[in-house]
């Protein structure tokens, strides 16, 4: 190779390389605001696009980002029917059962007490939920 050839492709590589580093770094970010955990990169899955699951007052919602487009299953906070924790040596495994019937929801390399906490809060509003007078419950929606 040319002596004078190599500082050019040397910086060519390095755009190349801070291109890919920035573009992993944005599909990481929160796609939302509020009770979100994110996955950790070292976790078996997450390395490139960590997973992310938000909790709100109605609805759990698992994120993954791809590398066009991403994956989101959004499930109503009343149709959730167990979540189960599965603690490993560094991480823990989440798995939301729906009431449908379907293919859980599994959460993998969670921080443990992030994985805790998405159990609290899911309990949370889902007590809230049932508590609260005068909400159509899935339910009595369809019969009625």
């Amino acid at each position: 190779m040319n002596d004078g050839l190599w500082i050019p492709a040397a910086g060519v590589l390095a755009a190349v390389a801070v291109a890919v580093v920035l573009f992993l770094w944005w599909k990481g970010l929160p796609f939302a605001e509020g009770d979100l955990f994110r996955a950790s990169r070292f976790s078996r899955g997450n390395r490139l696009f960590p997973t992310q699951v938000l909790i709100t007052p109605t609805a759990v919602v698992h994120y993954t980002p791809e590398l066009v487009g991403r994956k989101e299953h959004s499930i109503h906070i009343a149709h959730v029917s167990s979540v189960s924790i599965d603690t490993n040596l560094l991480f823990s495994n989440v798995l939301i059962e729906t009431s449908g019937g379907t293919t859980p929801v599994q959460c993998h390399g969670h921080r443990k007490r992030d994985a805790v906490r998405m159990k609290q809060l899911i309990e949370q509003h889902q007590t809230q939920y049932y508590r609260t007078p005068g909400v159509a419950r899935p339910a009595e929606a369809a019969r009625g």
